[in-house]
């Protein structure tokens, strides 16, 4: 195990149905321990589930949907703030949540890093998932496109899935990553400085977006509409995850179940933004304005394939310093498809 410094020196420094044969193919990748012990029963161990969420905000900790299905059973939910997803799973790492959510890129980067995780479920992306987030500059910014990138200071959290956005818009312009100067700072503490016009080019997502753009003080170069991300994920620790599958499975059910109800029924999804994330109105409904609730999506062949083709690309232009199988941090495929509703493997 690295210290704690050691994995976000490297996470900012650039460094069946559903069966066996249907969902992986194969299991030489896997873990062995993981397909000899997949539990025949959905095993709930735990009597608190630690859950880690961003600062961005989490519908799932704000609806309380967890705490109303776990409470019957004993099980305490407590949450954990993190600025973004590399530091989301460094607390993972070092055993302060179990759960949590991120993008495409931090889990990729923890991998790398010697951190046992495993993914849970993904997200259904959909022609207009993207919009939220963006590559901005100031208004009074000389820069009056993308194309005018080259060179400037760009500011991000690395290892967050903002890393990937701009490896893969530079590529749609012929650029590479070694093109612009990379200024490593989480989109919270960044956000300030922007509106004051101390940051040149700035990579950020709702409700800063919006917040920004309530103020008249940003001017958006290019989203992420198009880009082939494959979304975002629920990670879990690999032993938490080995012995509560009973647990697992209620979260993506709960997950599931949350976003069929949030796509009809926008204006409490923003009553309980304007509440639980001391949003303003306007605010509120700028962010709901760009949010898809497409669902979840499980961990079928397809989406395995298009997270490993993320992962190559980081290796390919250097970013992480080895090549990693996407396929040792997943569960065993009986678990999986014990813990995932049929609909959402695709």
């Amino acid at each position: 195990m690295i210290k704690r410094r050691r994995f976000l020196n490297f996470a900012t420094s650039s460094l069946c149905g559903f069966s066996m044969a249907y969902l992986l193919g194969s299991c030489s990748d896997q873990n062995p321990e993981d397909v000899a012990k997949s539990p025949s029963s959905l095993d709930i161990k735990t009597k608190v589930l630690r859950m880690g969420y961003q600062s961005a905000g989490d519908l799932f900790r704000n609806r309380k949907v967890l705490e109303k299905r776990l409470e019957p059973l004993g099980i305490k939910v407590e949450w954990a703030q993190f600025a973004q997803g590399p530091q989301l799973m460094e607390g993972m790492r070092v055993g302060k949540i179990d759960v949590g959510s991120v993008g495409e890129t931090p889990p990729i980067f923890a991998q790398v890093a010697s951190s046992n995780l495993v993914y849970v479920v993904g997200t259904q992306r959909t022609a207009t998932t993207g919009t939220s987030s963006v590559i901005a500059v100031p208004p009074e910014s000389p820069l009056k496109k993308f194309e005018d990138i080259k060179g400037q200071e760009v500011y991000f959290q690395k290892g967050s899935a903002s890393h990937y956005f701009i490896l893969r818009a530079l590529q749609s312009i012929g650029l590479t990553i070694k093109d612009i100067k990379i200024k490593s700072l989480p989109t919270v503490e960044a956000s300030g400085a922007f509106l004051q016009g101390k940051i040149p080019v700035w990579m950020t997502n709702d409700p800063y977006y919006a917040i920004a753009e309530k103020a008249g003080r940003i001017r958006v170069l290019k989203n992420s509409v198009g880009l082939d991300s494959p979304g975002g994920y629920y990670i879990a620790d690999r032993k938490f995850a080995k012995e509560n599958p009973g647990l697992l499975k209620i979260i993506i059910e709960e997950l599931h179940a949350l976003d069929k109800w949030a796509d009809g029924n926008r204006d409490e999804v923003a009553k309980l933004m304007i509440t639980e994330q001391k949003l303003d109105q306007d605010v509120a409904a700028r962010v709901i304005s760009r949010r898809s609730f497409a669902g979840r999506r499980g961990l079928s062949p397809a989406l395995i394939a298009e997270q490993q083709r993320v992962a190559d690309l980081f290796f390919q232009e250097a970013v992480i310093p080895k090549k990693i199988n996407i396929k040792e941090a997943l569960l065993s495929p009986d678990l999986y498809a014990a813990i995932t509703p049929p609909e959402i493997m695709v």
